[in-house]
């Protein structure tokens, strides 16, 4: 089946990452006292991040739900928005994977839609398109958040509103690729034509290897070849 579109995470998928949004959520989870460690935070890696936030409330301190819990998930998050917001527009080492705007023109000269998906809410994913000067450049054709939607990854939904957007009711003619299990999951959930994983990202392949997925890749430009 012809793949008609391909979802790419942002983080450690298409944008260089060294390590900056698991340091960030980190920070953000200490200035309210709860220290985590990077494992830890992995475990929620692609996550909406208010729900990464409330989960590791839930999950490690036991922070019981209700207001308080609201409340405290929406100030730490809030220190990680305006962090990343500041990271990404003016961190000089903020830039796109090697080749991934070729790989995104090349996609789209053949007729595919490339479209951006991410874990983060609209506010940091403007900034990384400002920043890196993708929708002047025209080099993707549509963006979904994790706020625009009901349910973030692991849920489907991103999938398929960008497949509505473009009246797509075939999810096998959908490419989703990311670095996370969490990608993984959106994608076999959707039921997407590829699901691939790549392996330079927050994941590595021995631990890519025991989520469910089509592919795993080492280069991005490999998925040139790979998409029929």
């Amino acid at each position: 089946m012809q793949t008609k579109m391909v979802v790419f995470d942002m983080a450690g998928t298409t944008v260089e990452d060294s390590d900056n949004v698991h340091q960030s959520f980190m920070d953000a989870m200490k200035s309210k006292g709860y220290d985590v460690t990077r494992d830890e935070v992995n475990k929620v890696m692609g996550y909406p991040k208010p729900l990464a936030i409330e989960t590791m409330l839930n999950e490690k301190f036991e922070v019981p739900a209700g207001e308080e819990r609201t409340a405290l998930t929406d100030e730490i998050h809030n220190y990680f928005l305006q962090d990343m917001i500041k990271f990404y527009s003016t961190h000089p080492d903020v830039k796109g994977k090697p080749n991934v705007e070729h790989i995104f023109t090349e996609l789209k000269n053949r007729g595919v839609k490339v479209v951006i998906d991410t874990g983060f809410s609209r506010p940091i994913a403007d900034a990384i398109f400002d920043r890196l000067g993708w929708k002047t450049k025209n080099l993707f054709d549509y963006s979904v958040t994790s706020d625009e939607v009901e349910r973030g990854r692991p849920y489907p939904d991103m999938i398929f509103k960008a497949m509505e957007k473009y009246g797509m009711t075939d999810a096998g003619e959908v490419a989703k690729i990311g670095d996370t299990p969490s990608d993984l999951m959106e994608g076999m959930g959707a039921k997407c034509g590829y699901v691939i994983g790549v392996t330079w990202g927050a994941y590595r392949r021995d631990q890519l290897e025991k989520e469910k997925y089509t592919h795993l890749i080492d280069d991005l430009s490999e998925i040139l070849t790979l998409l029929n």
